[in-house]
């Protein structure tokens, strides 16, 4: 596995719109995003020319899309890559992408939601990605969350030592004020108190190395060159969630059935879920209850840890989560640690 170099003060950050236009629907959050990058973390920032493509250029041009992620990589100016945001469609950027490039020239590249399909693939083809913040949706807000938010962001991509607990925040939100209205703009929505970590098995502790992303995603990669062979899940760790797009338990639960028809839930040792978006306390419930029933149930898996109510993905604060680096899940102490250093 080819891991990256940390982050660090004045480090250049490529900024790539992969997936969606939004930075040129919404110009305010963007800018006051990467105004926070270069405020709040003295990054430099460089942005590539998908940076602020409309909606229908990138969409018409995914092989742009994909060039901006081989240029930036290929560039040694070049310290990491950030999204700008998600999208739905990415998947199609993959045949562009040039994976000797990338994996002669490795850095950090993040992102989350419909960036799954490259950060899983490139992960496939041996690369450390991440899990974490996007410009307009993670880095934007951090002046109106938690002061622990944006230090711990800093502490994991410039200074990160491990063993490193994911620890939950105190307290999360759902989504954010409108980003239409300049008054408020970076707002959140209100905060809920976090219950913390959610093991509802008797596993005790293990490990494994982490791949996963939006479950949703995932989808679009099943049965294509760019979803792994079965033998790559051995004692992996899962890690799930559950977009803006709300898809009921029911869905949910369908799509976590496919990894035990393919026979992946009995390779794993684990799996983290994310906080699903928007659910009330009956459909949290309701999916728990799923997801046991085809653990324990359909499939008769054993030995394998499950924690739901995770702090990434879809909910912020969120954590940066590495792909193909090993953790910890322990059930005893109800606490998930990252074993692992990404950074070389």
């Amino acid at each position: 596995m080819k891991k990256v170099k940390s982050l660090k003060k004045k480090s250049k950050i490529a900024i790539i719109s992969p997936s969606n236009g939004l930075p040129y629907l919404f110009n305010d959050i963007y800018e006051l995003g990467l105004k926070n990058m270069e405020e709040l973390f003295d990054f430099q920032i460089i942005e590539y020319p998908t940076a602020r493509m409309s909606p229908d250029e990138l969409y018409k041009n995914p092989e742009l899309r994909a060039k901006d992620i081989n240029d930036a990589f290929e560039d040694d100016l070049i310290d990491g890559i950030i999204t700008s945001i998600g999208g739905y469609e990415s998947v199609r950027i993959l045949e562009f992408l040039d994976i000797e490039i990338i994996l002669n020239n490795p850095k950090l590249i993040m992102g989350f939601s419909d960036a799954t399909t490259f950060l899983s693939y490139l992960n496939k083809m041996g690369l450390t990605t991440f899990y974490g913040p996007s410009v307009m949706a993670g880095f934007a807000q951090l002046n109106h969350i938690d002061e622990k938010y944006k230090n711990n962001l800093n502490e994991f991509l410039t200074d990160l030592k491990v063993p490193y607990e994911y620890i939950p925040y105190d307290n999360y939100t759902n989504g954010y004020k409108d980003w239409n209205n300049k008054d408020t703009i970076g707002e959140c929505e209100s905060f809920q108190k976090n219950t913390g970590l959610d093991f509802f098995n008797e596993s005790g502790k293990v490990k494994g190395k982490l791949w996963g992303g939006c479950i949703e995603v995932l989808e679009f990669l099943k049965g294509t060159k760019y979803f792994p062979e079965l033998e790559f899940f051995n004692d992996k760790i899962l890690f799930f969630e559950t977009s803006e797009e709300k898809p009921t338990p029911i869905q949910v639960g369908c799509m976590l059935r496919n990894y035990g028809t393919q026979g992946i839930l009995n390779k794993v040792n684990g799996i983290i879920f994310g906080r699903p978006k928007d659910y009330s306390i009956d459909e949290v419930n309701e999916l728990k209850q799923i997801i046991k029933d085809i653990i324990e149930i359909e499939f008769k898996v054993k030995d394998i840890s499950i924690v739901m109510n995770a702090d990434f993905g879809h909910t912020d604060p969120k954590w940066i989560l590495p792909y193909g680096m090993e953790v910890l899940m322990d059930a005893d102490n109800k606490n998930i640690v990252l074993l692992e250093n990404p950074f070389n």
